[in-house]
């Protein structure tokens, strides 16, 4: 049995999501988790997408924003497209990443979406994974703030970031600006193996 030296009642939380862009709400559920989990996974989804008007920034642009924001309170690593959709074999997938990258298995999931995330892991046999929802309690999305960006709304898009960021504005606005007339993809193909 191990003993952790710590009061909080989750050993690894995991998130995932594109972060495209991170706003306030991304942070709201991350700082949660932080205060529930000794340690905190954070999966950049389509991590192999950008420079599109849907995904335009790279995986680095997010993994820097994220760093910027929470340091070295979480860890934070690429979650590339397999294509194959929101169900158990996604599960699968973002399973075998997090035993990669920790070498265990997570025991809870922080979702903000309305539906049920923890049913990505039901083929997964002896999963043991609790879930917590996040209601949304701040009505922004990452679309919104990608037109905000694009828009040069400046105002608004302090609004919803955190401060920490404030800096990269213009950075960013460029990113958004030069992928928003873009709908092509060019996602590199990824292969993975089945949990077993």
């Amino acid at each position: 049995m191990c003993i952790r030296d710590s009061n909080k009642p989750y050993r690894l939380g995991i998130l995932v999501g594109r972060f495209q862009t991170l706003h306030s709400g991304h942070t709201d559920m991350i700082n949660r988790a932080i205060e529930l989990c000794d340690k905190v996974g954070i999966f950049v989804g389509s991590s192999n997408e950008s420079g599109t008007s849907k995904n335009p920034f790279s995986y680095e642009t997010r993994e820097n924003m994220l760093k910027t924001v929470f340091g070295n309170e979480v860890f934070v690593f690429p979650l590339p497209d397999i294509g194959v959709g929101n169900n158990s074999t996604w599960g699968d997938y973002v399973l075998k990443n997090v035993v990669d990258r920790f070498g265990e298995m997570p025991d809870l999931l922080v979702s903000g979406k309305e539906a049920r995330r923890v049913s990505w892991f039901d083929s997964v046999d002896g999963a043991s994974i609790a879930e917590l929802y996040i209601p949304k309690t701040i009505e922004i999305s990452a679309t919104e703030m990608r037109d905000f960006l694009i828009n040069d709304d400046c105002e608004s898009w302090k609004k919803y970031t955190d401060s920490k960021l404030w800096g990269k504005y213009e950075k960013l606005r460029q990113e958004v600006l030069l992928s928003k007339d873009n709908s092509e993809t060019h996602s590199i193909s990824v292969s993975y193996t089945h949990l077993t």
